[in-house]
């Protein structure tokens, strides 16, 4: 008998045409559809005219699940996982089922398709080569401080999810925490009617929405600890020299800034500017 396979299907974080077309043809094809919410995702199966079985997989109920999910793929069934939005596994239920039918041996399909944390990095224009998810922040006490910690001293971009009522408590935490002036930007109902994509500093942000009552799903975007001051003194004028000749070799914008972060001690954000300068007048 041909086993089955799961499908992990990412669904629309807001506005429903950006379902693909193949996310469309699996969650119609399959015999049974896993989802975090059965009423929300019954409204999205709805939407479409589908009549999938839904079945809930939560993080309640996930453990449960396992051997209902491994016996359907066994008997041949195509099974689909979905959370309420965006991807799932991100910072939602899932991850154990699909680690138990990998070992299995059972075939597990991505179905690629709307994410808020790669839709709020795009939207920020800051470094994406390397950057840190760290999904929620926890309320209080160590696991917090540990937390805040891990995010205000990464070099690299940062992405995170936060509750609208706790999101001025954030960057006020890490305003407090030396981060007033750290390049931040706050995205709101990302691809739905009301979206807002705020593009400031942690300060900038606290002053706005303390006098305002946000709402809705947010995804922040900090941007990376600066380097060592004491390396941030630098001969930038043999840096843009340097940064003009790799571009006249055909070297990329990311070997540029890469070659002047080595060679000069210079802020990523700094390499990236006399690199992309650089390229546009080769």
């Amino acid at each position: 008998m041909t086993q089955g396979t799961l499908f992990l299907v990412s669904t629309p974080i807001g506005n429903l045409s950006d379902l693909s077309a193949r996310a469309l043809s699996t969650l119609e094809g399959v015999s049974v559809l896993y989802a975090e919410d059965t009423r929300h995702s019954g409204t999205l199966l709805r939407h479409f005219g589908f009549r999938t079985p839904l079945r809930s997989l939560h993080e309640h109920n996930e453990a449960s699940r396992v051997k209902e999910v491994l016996g359907r793929l066994a008997a041949g069934e195509d099974c689909a996982l979905i959370t309420d939005a965006g991807t799932p596994t991100v910072s939602d239920p899932g991850a154990r089922v699909v680690a138990a039918v990998a070992e299995a041996g059972f075939r597990v399909e991505p179905i690629p398709g709307p994410s808020a944390v790669t839709a709020a990095l795009a939207a920020s224009g800051m470094q994406a080569g390397r950057f840190l998810f760290l999904g929620f922040a926890p309320r209080k006490g160590r696991a917090r401080d540990e937390w805040m910690s891990q995010v205000l001293d990464s070099p690299d971009t940062v992405v995170l999810f936060e509750a609208p009522g706790r999101l001025v408590d954030l960057l006020r935490d890490w305003s407090e925490r030396g981060s007033s002036d750290r390049r931040c930007v706050v995205c709101r109902e990302l691809t739905k009617l009301h979206e807002e994509v705020r593009h400031g500093t942690v300060a900038g942000h606290v002053e706005y929405y303390s006098g305002e009552s946000v709402r809705g799903e947010v995804t922040v975007v900090l941007d990376g600890k600066a380097g060592d001051p004491a390396r941030e003194t630098v001969d930038e004028e043999q840096a843009a020299i340097i940064a003009e000749q790799l571009a006249g070799e055909g070297r990329t914008t990311q070997e540029i800034a890469r070659r002047l972060r080595g060679e000069f001690g210079m802020t990523r954000n700094r390499a990236y500017e006399l690199a992309l300068r650089a390229a546009a007048r080769k």
